[in-house]
């Protein structure tokens, strides 16, 4: 089984003599460039872990993410995404909270589920109750603060144009993850379901709440409905409850996530953005699809 060392980085930062040195490192590699200054695949190398650190060790703080990918099967044929701080920038919830003037409690709440020190689902009713009452149409004036990751939509462009099934998984509300999803143009989305009654929120969540094992669910629904197993997808988030689906994915990357999920998780994307994922399955930079 033969493996690449992926390197990724901003436009421009990637140093060719960098790369030719870690090249030089490495018995037997050649380097294909899949965008100049910016991706880079080193190849092949053995797929052991120290081949990994010692490539990341060599180099030392420079602002490149660097990653053992496996060469088979490398392009997959669906995608399955978390939403908040992984295909946009902001925590819905904690957007909702600020409009009532409880933004830090509530994102402190957030942050606390998110490192995997709370229970998410409960957690997630703890943090609806306070938004009781809140009316309806307050929803639609939140979301006009949603702030798209940059590269998100090239990302879910590029893949669709090659075939790719998208999905949006998120353990966020389901009116966001529809707003979200026809804004990128992705083709499914699934999201908790926030009750109301009388054009205000109840303060509770539809159940059963998507959680992380919900997350792994749909991963293997979607998967089993393309008839294709876990292995030829990719999943992507930031926070412990997308990490039992980047495990069990055929590539799973944790996209500028907190330290503790980044450690575990089988691949990592801190420097880059979004398009971060086309590079690590292959595609170089002229494959690219740029929404209009």
């Amino acid at each position: 089984m033969t493996h690449v060392l992926c390197l990724i980085a901003g436009p421009g930062a990637l140093n060719p003599s960098l790369v030719a040195r870690l090249r030089d490192s490495l018995p037997g590699a050649s380097e294909t460039w899949l965008a100049p200054g910016e991706a880079c695949d080193l190849g092949p190398v053995t797929g052991d872990l120290d081949a990994l650190a010692r490539a990341r060790a060599a180099l030392g703080g420079a602002r490149v993410d660097v990653n053992l990918i496996e060469r088979s099967r490398r392009r997959k044929a669906l995608l399955v995404a978390d939403m908040e701080s992984t295909l946009i920038e902001n925590e819905m919830i904690d957007e909702l909270a600020d409009t009532i003037g409880i933004g830090e409690e509530v994102a402190r709440i957030t942050f606390r589920a998110m490192n995997g020190e709370l229970d998410f689902a409960t957690a997630l009713r703890e943090r609806v109750a306070l938004l009781a009452g809140l009316p309806v149409q307050r929803l639609e004036t939140v979301a006009e603060r949603i702030r798209l990751m940059p590269g998100a939509s090239c990302l879910i462009a590029t893949l669709r144009a090659h075939g790719v099934f998208t999905a949006i998984v998120s353990g966020g509300f389901l009116f966001f993850t529809n707003l979200v999803r026809r804004r990128l143009g992705a083709d499914h989305d699934e999201g908790n379901d926030l009750v109301t009654t009388n054009g205000a929120l109840t303060g509770t969540v539809r159940e059963p709440i998507l959680d992380r094992d919900g997350k792994v669910l749909a991963l293997r629904r979607l998967a089993a409905k393309l008839d294709i197993g876990v292995e030829d997808a990719l999943t992507v988030g930031d926070g412990a409850n997308d990490l039992p689906m980047l495990r069990v994915a055929g590539l799973g990357v944790a996209f500028r996530a907190k330290p503790a999920i980044a450690d575990a998780a089988p691949v990592k994307i801190t420097h880059g953005d979004l398009t971060a994922l086309l590079f690590l399955q292959g595609y170089p930079r002229t494959a690219f699809v740029t929404p209009a």
